[in-house]
């Protein structure tokens, strides 16, 4: 091996060494990779875990469930929702402004269900409790809450949801993990995806001299 290839290698060993060999500095209060890593990657649970280094821009909820024993959070819903609370204007009170249900509920397209079987408002709105979402066992949920909502019908999406396959995971890649929530992505009124082409780019050819 000449002397070119040797320094080669060493520079793609030495990276590995510092993380496995245990040396003093490694693990002195000053840092060091080795400590860095060690951290990063240490079992975790409620009490102790890793921190973001950055604050969430979001507002966020812990989820009902748990991953393999671990907690993990979800976007929250209520926040994002333009007139919430709906118990200001479903108060059981008369109301006295002319189409206020179509100003206030005309842009919503329900289509979600089955033919058979279409939803209607209060499938999913407790129709005495405005301010949340009911089960069709009687369950009432939390708006934040609304994966609960959604995984009664979608329950194969729901575990890999809780599992990480299905969704997009926005925060903390070590650590407890934040994703989004189900109403993230879909409308809750209108959950399937619209087809459409593939968005495409192409970039000139060049021309030949």
């Amino acid at each position: 091996m000449n002397t070119q290839k040797f320094k080669n290698c060493l520079r793609g060993i030495l990276p590995a060494l510092l993380l496995i060999l245990p040396t003093e500095a490694a693990y002195s209060a000053e840092g060091g990779v080795v400590e860095t890593y060690k951290n990063a990657t240490a079992p975790f649970d409620d009490a102790t875990h890793v921190e973001a280094v950055l604050p969430l821009a979001v507002k966020t909820v812990p989820v009902s469930e748990r991953y393999r024993g671990k907690l993990f959070y979800t976007e929250a819903r209520k926040d994002k929702l333009e007139r919430f609370s709906c118990s200001k204007c479903h108060n059981n009170q008369p109301v006295q402004i002319p189409r206020s249900a179509e100003m206030a509920h005309g842009k919503i397209a329900l289509a979600h269900g089955s033919e058979d079987r279409p939803l209607s408002c209060f499938t999913c709105h407790k129709k005495d409790e405005r301010d949340y979402l009911v089960t069709e066992q009687g369950m009432k949920v939390d708006m934040d809450h609304s994966y609960q909502m959604c995984g009664q019908c979608h329950f194969r999406q729901k575990k890999d949801w809780v599992g990480g396959a299905h969704g997009k995971r926005i925060a903390n890649w070590a650590g407890q993990r934040v994703v989004q929530n189900c109403t993230a992505c879909h409308n809750p009124h209108s959950p399937r995806f619209e087809k459409r082409w593939p968005a495409t780019y192409s970039p000139p050819l060049s021309k030949s001299k």
